[in-house]
């Protein structure tokens, strides 16, 4: 059942944002005049289709993409026939430049206003909740495998990223930090301040299956905690724990943070501990039992004082259309890094699959619009990319013909057109081949 949620969720996102990419074509086209033979959401087989005027609208089995043929044009159809004549007024190719430029872009446009109305919404309606840096280094960070690998202890107060100081904890761990060139934090440690450089190619070690679960290995806010509710059937409710109490130590071994808890309860897993508790002011000891899996049952009530920042609208409209472009920025130094080879290809690009399992397996309308807003920008950013067949490479040309007066030839357009289909068909294979290693990884 989570898989077919996975797969429900990436398939609607995708219908959206491949069904406003191609609508965005089709409405410039028909703006300046063109006839618009077919609009598609996915590929053939067609499972619908409706004729309305001079346009076949379509919905094909396979939900990856989609496309709209336009008369004159060379595209993925390689439909070369009507090329032998004369161009009709009605034809991409009897269009100026600039018209045909404009319905290149359509697409891409249309996906850069649908990402920015998602991040502008989400951000005028959920607002913000974070963990302020101030807040953050009355404790400091816990460092999990990752960040010790690179030089961070637990309990480090991290004072800037790059030399700057930050707003809140999630700076730490954003992909504009990760992805930095020559990327530092520096680091309050025992009195000393000293200078923690970020790998550049360190996305490599929270990439591909698992992506989530591994960044939890990197940092977190060491957390100051207490008993929320505890769970019926467990070691804690048969002990008598209650909602309120503070766990102060494990077998004489003194807690502070949640992370210290969770580690001592890992080791005492499937045993009965000792612990000190404060309840009311007043220190009573318990004997409870942990489970196999390293836990007492309870819900965990965090002690840290979080922040939130609530927005006007105009203010929405420019932290959300900030946070909508730094998606582009991200996705094209990654780019940049994979293509000189500081960030691996097989851990940083994924496939349907891969887009699928960042849904997850339950239907949660927050996360699925977050995915939507961003998939929409990076759509936005690789068909900007100028490869042949992608409209990127379309525009390329065009812009040739516009500053040179000399437009390709269609044989020459058609030759690219194969290119850039074959580029893309490896490429295909090779996402839908790391997604399947992956999960037997």
């Amino acid at each position: 059942m989570e898989g077919l949620t996975m797969a429900a969720q990436m398939i609607l996102a995708l219908s959206i944002l491949v069904g406003l990419h191609e609508l965005g074509h089709m409405l410039a086209a028909k703006l300046f005049g063109m006839r618009v033979e077919q609009f598609s959401i996915g590929f053939p087989p067609k499972i619908f289709s409706i004729k309305w005027g001079e346009t076949e609208y379509s919905i094909g089995a396979v939900p990856l993409g989609g496309f709209v043929k336009i008369t004159g044009m060379v595209d993925e159809s390689l439909d070369t026939d009507s090329l032998q004549e004369e161009p009709k007024e009605y034809e991409f190719r009897a269009k100026p430049a600039w018209q045909r430029l404009i319905v290149m872009l359509g697409g891409i446009i249309f996906n850069v206003i649908t990402g920015l109305i998602v991040f502008i919404t989400l951000t005028y309606t959920q607002g913000e909740q974070y963990i302020s840096r101030a807040e953050l280094n009355k404790h400091g960070i816990w460092a999990g495998k990752y960040a010790e690998q690179i030089g961070l202890k637990t309990g480090d107060k991290i004072l800037d990223i790059n030399g700057k100081p930050y707003e809140a904890f999630r700076d730490l761990t954003s992909p504009e930090t990760l992805i930095a060139s020559h990327g530092y934090y520096t680091v309050l440690r025992g009195g000393d301040t000293i200078k923690i450089n970020i790998p550049a190619d360190i996305l490599n070690d929270f990439s591909g299956k698992n992506a989530a679960e591994k960044r939890l290995q990197f940092i977190l806010p060491l957390e100051p905690f207490k008993v929320e509710r505890v769970m019926s059937g467990t070691g804690a409710s048969k002990a008598g724990l209650e909602s309120g109490d503070e766990i102060v130590s494990i077998n004489g071994h003194p807690i502070e943070y949640f992370q210290q808890l969770s580690a001592l309860l890992s080791e005492y897993a499937g045993k009965t501990v000792d612990l000190e508790v404060r309840r009311d002011g007043a220190l009573k000891p318990f004997k409870v039992d942990v489970s196999e899996e390293g836990k007492i049952g309870f819900q965990v009530g965090s002690l840290l004082k979080y922040s939130y920042k609530d927005y006007t609208f105009p203010q929405a409209v420019s932290a959300g259309s900030k946070e909508a472009f730094a998606v582009v920025i991200v996705n094209a130094k990654a780019f940049y890094k994979m293509i000189t080879g500081k960030i691996d290809a097989t851990k940083s690009l994924s496939g349907p699959i891969g887009i699928a399992q960042q849904f997850g397996g339950t239907w949660n309308w927050l996360r699925f619009w977050t995915l939507t807003g961003l998939l929409s920008m990076v759509l936005a950013f690789m068909n900007l990319l100028p490869i042949p067949a992608l409209d990127g490479g379309h525009v390329m040309f065009l812009v040739f013909e516009m500053v040179t007066g000399r437009a390709p030839s269609d044989k020459f357009m058609e030759y690219a057109q194969k290119a850039g289909m074959i580029i893309l068909l490896g490429l295909m294979v090779f996402v839908f081949s790391n997604d399947i290693i992956n999960l037997f990884k």
